[in-house]
């Protein structure tokens, strides 16, 4: 049985640790907030351009932006894995790479596959078992529209110009503060379907379009990529941050009961201390009258 003096070491290494992991909470709540506040402005404008897109190519010609929409045989794919710098944050991070192990185990199993890592905790482990493209990990700590826009032009580029035959996105998706989503999303090439209807709901307006609806659409593919990259950056932000208050509050609901079960057990092991001692007493005073 642990003595008195050890029970009380635990429960002050328990009390420090729910200050830490409350404190990080805290901290992850302020994050996530604003994280939250980013994505939510993002998303109207990311739903409008893919609504925009689509009424564009439902009326042309689907040769319109070819070297977006090259198909053929797949050998060669890129896949952008969107994990976090830190961890403490839940299953987050393994649940990506655990969904790129699969899809290099089932569904690329043949193919040539490289990783462009978006954070150092799905780097750290992918890159020993699968060829790094190039590592963007430093961009989690600043994701603006520009950092990403520049590697999604990359991407863009090394897609067109026939590096990779396919590309996609894997990463978690904010639902609320408890469920992330794990996410794999075709990102190039992207679907023109002529044949298919308008987003909207089914009023067809006649719209005069200045330059051609060709070039609007040439400039508007481009421009959709990169905000489909960066939304999913900023929802992978958000989903970090919920994946650690949640994680953080539950480390704190345990430490918590810890404390009182080992707060139960000093109790416990100090009567049984007095107990004895109170024996040892009336033993000691029995033997001296003896």
């Amino acid at each position: 049985m642990a003595t008195l003096k050890e029970i009380r070491n635990r429960i002050t290494s328990v009390n420090s640790t729910r200050q830490i992991t409350s404190a990080m909470m805290m901290v992850a709540s302020a994050k996530l907030k604003k994280a939250q506040n980013a994505i939510q402005r993002l998303l109207p404008y990311s739903q409008k351009m893919q609504e925009l897109l689509s009424n564009l190519s439902s009326s042309m010609d689907s040769e319109v932006g070819g070297e977006f929409v090259r198909k053929g045989e797949v050998e060669k794919v890129l896949l952008v894995v969107i994990s976090s710098n830190r961890g403490l944050a839940g299953a987050f991070n393994s649940s990506v790479v655990k969904a790129v192990k699969s899809l290099l185990e089932d569904k690329y199993k043949d193919k040539q596959v490289d990783i462009l890592p978006i954070g150092k905790k799905a780097y750290a482990v992918l890159d020993k078992i699968v060829p790094v493209y190039k590592n963007h990990s430093n961009l989690w700590n600043a994701p603006t529209y520009e950092n990403t826009a520049k590697i999604a032009d990359e991407v863009i580029e090394k897609f067109t110009s026939g590096d990779y035959d396919k590309v996609e996105l894997v990463y978690n998706h904010f639902k609320n503060v408890i469920v992330q989503v794990l996410q794999v999303e075709p990102f190039l090439p992207i679907e023109l379907n002529p044949e298919k209807k308008s987003l909207t709901s089914g009023v067809q307006t006649d719209y005069i379009f200045e330059p051609t609806k060709e070039q609007i659409l040439k400039n508007l593919i481009p421009k959709t990529l990169r905000t489909q990259f960066f939304k999913a950056i900023l929802d992978s932000h958000a989903a970090e941050h919920g994946a650690r208050m949640s994680a953080m509050q539950s480390a704190t609901d345990n430490a918590k009961t810890l404390t009182q079960e080992l707060t139960i057990s000093y109790n416990k092991a100090r009567q049984a201390a007095i107990t004895g001692e109170l024996i040892e007493i009336v033993s000691g005073a029995q033997a001296l009258e003896g």
